[in-house]
């Protein structure tokens, strides 16, 4: 097949492909709401994401005895942090590391026996709702994210960047 019948959707694969192999760190952005722990604030948070057509593509919601955190992680990550902040929401933006998983019995336990005595600590960390290639994913906030990308690559470690994880979105 010669170049000028390849379709669209080639050239736009590997231009999305070199892009990508050009990014020296593939951090996610996760917004990060402080919300009352009282009914109803999740779920104004949600319609104000909902009304505004983004998706959010995995959460996670810890509890204290008066507040929440809300993690959430959206593929428009900037548009979505001003329109929470527009109605009224505070918002922080924290960047984290995603990483694919062997979704098997020590697929965990190699994973952050791969960080080992380098010193990078995990602050927490939390699972993504999609799987690939039938592996898990997971999401996880470290005190220095760069060398723990250094050192999950170094150990051979599938470091996933915004391409992998939004692919299809």
């Amino acid at each position: 097949m010669s170049a000028e019948h390849l379709p669209v959707a080639y050239y736009y694969q590997t231009a999305r492909k070199r892009l990508y192999e050009r990014i020296p760190a593939v951090k996610i952005h996760q917004l990060s709401l402080f919300l009352e722990n009282k009914p109803g604030h999740l779920s104004a948070i949600c319609r104000t994401l909902a009304d505004a057509r983004i998706n959010m593509l995995t959460l996670t919601l810890a509890d204290t005895q008066q507040f929440g955190i809300l993690r959430v992680i959206v593929q428009e990550w900037e548009r979505a942090q001003t329109v929470l902040e527009q109605a009224g929401f505070v918002v922080k933006v924290r960047e984290v590391v995603a990483l694919s998983v062997e979704d098997r019995p020590g697929g965990m336990a190699e994973l952050v026996e791969s960080l080992g005595s380098s010193g990078v600590n995990i602050e927490y960390m939390y699972a993504f709702t999609a799987r690939r290639s039938g592996k898990a994913v997971l999401v996880f906030r470290f005190d220095d994210p760069d060398r723990a990308i250094e050192v999950l690559r170094a150990a051979g470690r599938d470091v996933l960047g915004p391409i992998e994880l939004f692919e299809g979105e």
